[in-house]
């Protein structure tokens, strides 16, 4: 029988999700010493309390904070396809350039949807 090559396999419930936990916070601060991503998290340090003040309802707060959240989400995505890409040579190939201009086309469109949801409540709050 081959043993698992990821020991994080092998835990199960309550040490499973705090090895699991410990990751995530390894990958967020991992995406931290990315340019982009920093400004992203610093904007939505400034978004995310603002939008308790501007969502009149909690539908309104869900998706101001959803849209904030999803751009860092997609960022840290496209941050990984990216490492990825480079982890495999750094020579270039057109695969690899595709793989990354779709990393960075869907970060474009999720702050399009940002810019769109946070402009329409501003909209809606204040006109």
């Amino acid at each position: 029988m081959q043993l698992p090559v990821n020991p994080q396999k092998q835990r199960k419930g309550l040490q499973r999700m705090w090895h699991a936990t410990g990751y995530s916070v390894a990958g967020i601060r991992a995406g931290w010493g990315e340019t982009a991503f920093r400004q992203e998290a610093l904007a939505a340090l400034f978004m995310l309390p603002l939008s308790l003040w501007i969502g009149r309802s909690w539908v309104e707060i869900a998706l101001l904070t959803g849209s904030v959240l999803l751009v860092l989400i997609v960022e840290l995505l496209n941050t990984a396809i990216e490492t990825t890409i480079d982890r495999i040579g750094p020579e270039w190939h057109d695969l690899s350039k595709r793989a990354k201009d779709m990393g960075s086309a869907a970060v474009l469109l999720s702050l399009l949807l940002c810019v769109g949801v946070w402009t329409a409540a501003l909209y809606h709050r204040f006109v």
